[in-house]
């Protein structure tokens, strides 16, 4: 972070000064991922000084990762000529995420500024679902034919790799365009010239369909450990890849989504500081009603039982431990759970089988606590038939409440909804109810109130 504050305040005492050979010097020693956090600290004046100082390729590299507003911002103050210029570098993927953050008006410009050819393939990428793999994948990769040589194969790597997202895998075509194989750059680099194509190509590739979830094509990455995944449409043609890097942007994107609805927060594309109060409150208070709503129920329960608290005023005080405990054990078991379905690790089949793990975790560990509780209250109370009743109904409360967290998390993946929703606030409040049920209902009958 010292080293980020260095650049900025270098480049502002560069620009103050007017010496902008040197500020062009010094822009090309840092790299491209670390602009982001320069454009932040700087006006919108310097900003556009800065970027016309970059090269072209740099340029691109950079607009890429800004912040869509500062996207913006740039797009507005650049003349036509500077902005195809931009937009030439730009890989197609990046052009088509732009787009899609920017006004009508500003989406115009960019559309004027790239090939008939290029548009045409741009509003391609934006008809497909917005969760797609199509979504995310870019059309500019290397293909090559099976009856090329290794050395007419470099000829065209030469060629166009420039101009392509990636060159370390290269695509085999037949004729009409259908995947037949890929090919590694290392392999071809340590065979012969004159070595054909198709003696070398790797027939045994995964392939994705334009229409696939993003999401399974993220981890579809981890499984098979692919520097870009081949995405092909229904008649098998290869129409463009998914890259690396745009993996774990999906990875990045669909675990903030997760955490805020595990949190009970309607999910936002935006950031935190990008999005205003009101709609912080908005996202945030459809849930809090809801579970606020819900706990009149337990509320409800507990006045039923106002004989039970005049007999022994004590039991009171075991209310906030029992929901809390329960709430606890709830939360670890939907989490695990949660994450094991999001990587695969858990399927819909292993319910039975996760369920009866989770019991069996739930009786050893309900026990365990329930045997500290009893020794601290025979001793605080000495009153063993109230050791008694909080004892089972721990036990109780620890096996409804992993149960649920195991439940509920792969019910929602059933019902094709997001399991994160079945997280630790839902849980919490359904086993609050159960606690309070069950503790009062142990206590009547064991001692008599």
């Amino acid at each position: 972070m010292l080293e980020k504050n260095f650049e900025v305040e270098e480049v502002l005492e560069l620009i103050e000064q007017k010496k902008f050979n040197d500020l062009k010097k010094y822009l090309e020693r840092i790299n491209g991922a670390d602009f982001p956090t320069i454009f932040e600290e700087i006006n919108d004046e310097d900003a556009i000084i800065v970027f016309r100082l970059l090269d072209k390729e740099k340029g691109a590299e950079v607009f890429a990762e800004l912040d869509s507003d500062l996207q913006e911002r740039l797009i507005n103050s650049f003349t036509d000529v500077e902005l195809k210029s931009v937009v030439d570098e730009l890989f197609m993927d990046d052009t088509v995420d732009v787009i899609e953050e920017m006004p009508s008006n500003v989406v115009k410009r960019i559309l004027r500024a790239v090939s008939d050819n290029d548009r045409k393939i741009i509003n391609e990428m934006l008809n497909y679902p917005e969760d797609s793999a199509g979504s995310i994948m870019t059309t500019e990769f290397v293909d090559l034919k099976e009856d090329m040589t290794v050395a007419q194969a470099f000829e065209k790597i030469k060629k166009i790799g420039l101009k392509k997202e990636t060159v370390y895998n290269c695509y085999v075509l037949d004729k009409n365009r259908k995947l037949v194989g890929v090919i590694d750059l290392k392999d071809l680099l340590v065979s012969e010239r004159d070595e054909l194509v198709k003696n070398l190509i790797d027939t045994d590739i995964v392939a994705v369909k334009t229409i696939d979830d993003r999401e399974e094509v993220a981890k579809a990455f981890d499984k098979y450990g692919y520097v870009a995944m081949p995405v092909v449409d229904k008649e098998e043609r290869l129409v463009g890849i998914v890259t690396v890097d745009d993996a774990i942007d999906v990875i990045v994107e669909e675990a903030s989504e997760d955490f805020e609805k595990m949190a009970a927060i309607t999910p936002t594309e935006e950031g935190y500081f990008k999005t205003s109060v009101f709609q912080h409150a908005k996202n945030r208070i459809l849930w809090l009603l809801v579970l606020m709503l819900s706990s009149i129920v337990t509320g409800t329960i507990i006045t039923n039982y106002e004989e039970a608290f005049a007999a022994l005023p004590v039991l009171v005080a075991f209310i906030p431990m029992l929901m809390d405990t329960g709430g606890n054990c709830g939360s670890q078991s939907s989490t695990l759970i949660i994450r094991g379905l999001a990587t695969d690790e858990i399927k819909l089949k292993d319910f039975f089988k996760a369920l009866w793990k989770e019991i069996r975790v739930a009786l050893i560990v309900g026990v365990i606590l329930a045997i500290a509780n009893g020794i601290r209250i025979c001793i605080q109370y000495k009153n063993f038939k109230l050791a008694l009743v909080v004892g089972l109904t721990l036990i109780g409360v620890v096996t409804i409440s992993k149960v649920l967290g195991c439940m509920l998390p792969m019910l929602a993946k059933k019902l094709k909804l997001d399991p994160a929703i079945m997280a630790a606030p839902l849980i919490t409040t359904v086993v609050d109810t159960c606690s309070v049920l069950l503790f009062f209902n142990i206590a009547v009958a064991i001692l008599h109130i």
